[in-house]
């Protein structure tokens, strides 16, 4: 019933694909002349003898260079050869916190999937410009093809306002025991879902050949985040596959181009780890989606809004 990936390719870091080339590697994906081979669907698994790194443990495992931070991103955090987006966005983050001491709450971020984010990883962040209340920060993370992700987050001190106004609220829907698991057929290419828990609250599965290409998920880490729950968020608000897959039920590569967010709160917590997520592709046409995503905790207070703009093949 799921069965993407990402693509390696030049189109995206973060991209979701729903098949790979025989004998080819997946940084060529793309090219239209490849023989693409569909995925048999199984559980994902951890091979027999291999340990996993848990997310805290491979956020505190960045190391300091010369010009920001270093690290290592172990196999079972792959999505086929590359780093999915989610997670590429959360160590542009843990380099910037890490680098510039005291910043203010994130309120909005600009995130670009480049290229594909293999082996060691440079996570490197600068200040862009910083005034009375907000800062804004720019980090790029290169991989061994390069540039793999560029991010720019702006810092925003609260301030006293005779504004507000909402008109987010949260869907009703079941409590996560009470939903199927969302994850249960990933392929096993999708390495890195085996950290994550996921349920299916409502609106179709990826490639289910849906009208209507919307899903709604509980998402949290298997194990708890001991890192910024930012950080921890990031990563978690991109591993689903993007709206558009319920469409179809042949497989053709997505690839997650640019991800827009606006941070709703500056109390970024949640019950029991579960964040609510719901995806919605509001326009595709011409090879692409424009998406449109919320998140709310478990007390259905809206926390993040995000757009995302997805390049759709076939």
């Amino acid at each position: 019933m799921f069965k993407t990936s990402r693509v390696s390719g030049p189109a995206s870091a973060g991209s979701a694909v729903c098949c790979i080339p025989e004998r080819r590697h997946l940084a060529r994906l793309l090219t239209p002349r490849y023989k693409m081979t569909p995925i048999i669907y199984k559980r994902a698994e951890t091979p027999v003898g291999n340990s996993m790194t848990e997310f805290t443990e491979l956020m505190d495992s960045m190391t300091s260079a010369d010009d920001g931070w270093r690290v290592a991103v172990s196999d079972d955090w792959l999505q086929g050869r590359t780093v999915y987006g989610g997670l590429a966005s959360a160590l542009c983050m843990q380099g910037a916190l890490r680098s510039f001491a005291d910043l203010p709450p994130l309120r909005s971020a600009q995130i670009a999937f480049i290229g594909p984010a293999s082996g060691e990883l440079q996570i490197k962040p600068s200040v862009l410009r910083k005034g009375k209340s907000t800062v804004f920060v720019g980090v790029d993370l290169i991989g061994d093809a390069g540039l793999a992700t560029r991010a720019m987050f702006c810092f925003g001190a609260a301030r006293a306002s005779a504004f507000a106004h909402s008109e987010m609220a949260a869907p009703q829907i079941k409590s996560p025991d009470d939903c199927p698991d969302f994850f249960r057929r990933a392929p096993p290419s999708l390495q890195f879902v085996q950290h994550l828990e996921g349920r299916h609250v409502g609106g179709a599965m990826p490639f289910s050949g849906s009208d209507r290409p919307e899903m709604t998920l509980w998402l949290r880490h298997r194990t708890q985040a001991l890192t910024s729950p930012l950080v921890a968020l990031l990563a978690l608000a991109d591993a689903p596959p993007p709206a558009a897959s319920t469409m179809t039920t042949t497989p053709s590569p997505i690839s997650t181009m640019t991800w827009a967010i606006d941070m709703l709160t500056d109390k970024i917590a949640t019950d029991d780890g579960w964040w609510l997520v719901r995806s919605a592709a509001e326009q595709i046409g011409d090879g692409y989606s424009s998406q449109a995503m919320t998140v709310w905790n478990a007390q259905g207070v809206p926390v993040m809004a995000s757009r995302q703009n997805v390049a759709v093949f076939g």
